[in-house]
């Protein structure tokens, strides 16, 4: 069996009412199943997990993507996490019998249909066409504010879509990548200056993790800060090496970590260097899992 899994991210987190009309397209759709789904009234912005056959999750991508598109106005939306459209990223991640080229497709059958909808979109990682629109933090500089100028550049003529400012939908990036690791760690402090230090400690651009991104972002109802990363590459840059990094640096600011939240699923195997490490099983093997024995079975 064919098992492809989306990750779209929209840009809505505080009218759960309106997350669930959404998800419920999703839903509708025979074939796919939504595993998980998160949202943040900070980031005012939600997270839905959904696989199953790749024809039937790309149904349900534009299901969901179009109900967003009806109901979210980004013109009166207010949040802490970078974004520029209603439905900002759609990323599709092969897990089982799905090559990269067929995710691929799928993303580009999306993103026709969108571009076909009216909105502006834009290909990324494995599904870009240009090296400069690989990275996502790339597409998105300037957030919603700015895309309306950007849109006038010929640089930055969408893939999909009219190279006109969509003041309702903005604008929407797709495409296909490896999964990544969405890691917040939240910090004992409201000082975001001291968030956006650590941020820079770790995150690649900054001469930090080569697979790290990482923002500082306010937590006001908390009354904390918090350095929210995507790990790309959870092989080459495991877990616990970014934690105790940001444990580490946070100690120089007499600051103590709160707690850290993983957003949506995550492949087994990024599991396995926090077991090694905070168990100090240095030997173990993923084959020692039961469950995971059984599904090697199946293949």
């Amino acid at each position: 069996m064919k098992i492809l899994m989306c990750v779209p991210n929209i840009s809505e987190g505080k009218d759960l009412n309106l997350v669930e009309q959404v998800i419920d397209e999703i839903r509708s759709v025979k074939g796919a199943l939504v595993i998980d789904h998160s949202s943040d009234s900070d980031h005012n912005r939600s997270v839905l997990t959904y696989l199953g056959e790749p024809e039937a999750v790309l149904n349900a991508s534009k299901a969901m993507a179009a109900k967003a598109i009806e109901l979210i106005d980004m013109s009166k939306h207010h949040g802490s996490h970078p974004r520029m459209g209603a439905v900002d990223v759609v990323p599709f991640i092969p897990v089982r019998g799905v090559k990269t080229e067929e995710a691929v497709k799928i993303s580009k059958q999306l993103g026709k249909y969108l571009g076909g909808l009216g909105v502006p979109v834009f290909y990324y990682e494995d599904a870009a066409t240009r090296t400069e629109r690989i990275l996502l933090t790339r597409i998105r500089k300037g957030e919603y504010e700015g895309l309306e100028e950007k849109l006038k550049d010929p640089q930055w003529t969408p893939d999909e879509g009219p190279a006109q400012f969509n003041s309702r939908s903005g604008a929407t990036v797709t495409g296909a990548r490896f999964p990544l690791i969405a890691l917040n760690v939240n910090l004992r402090t409201n000082d975001i200056s001291i968030a956006k230090n650590i941020a820079k400690a770790v995150r690649h651009i900054n001469g930090g993790f080569r697979y790290v991104r990482a923002i500082a972002l306010a937590i006001e109802d908390q009354g904390m800060v918090q350095v929210s990363m995507n790990l790309t590459n959870y092989l080459k840059t495991p877990i616990p090496r970014v934690l105790e990094t940001i444990r580490s640096e946070a100690r120089r600011y007499g600051v103590n970590v709160a707690g850290s939240e993983l957003i949506g699923p995550v492949p087994l195997g990024a599991l396995e260097e926090p077991l090694k490490h905070y168990l100090q099983v240095h030997e173990f093997c993923m084959s020692q899992i039961i469950e995971n024995s059984i599904l090697d079975t199946l293949d």
